[in-house]
């Protein structure tokens, strides 16, 4: 069994920070009843989930022309 730690490239990275940020913005509207900043943190979670899956199929391409 060989283990290889696989680090993020920055578009999964950057992706994965949006969606969190955009998680608690949403949290943070549902808490206060603002249904725009609700709505923003929607917007840029939704963003980051896109972001970190083109980063996920960039990562997988690499691997896949390195033969992993």
């Amino acid at each position: 069994f060989q283990y290889q730690e696989q680090a993020m490239n920055k578009d999964q990275t950057k992706g994965r920070i949006e969606e969190v940020k955009g998680k608690v913005k949403e949290i943070a509207g549902q808490v206060v009843g603002d249904k725009e900043l609700e709505a923003k943190g929607q917007v840029q979670n939704i963003g980051g989930k896109a972001q970190a899956a083109y980063g996920d199929v960039k990562a997988d391409l690499k691997k896949a022309v390195k033969g992993e």
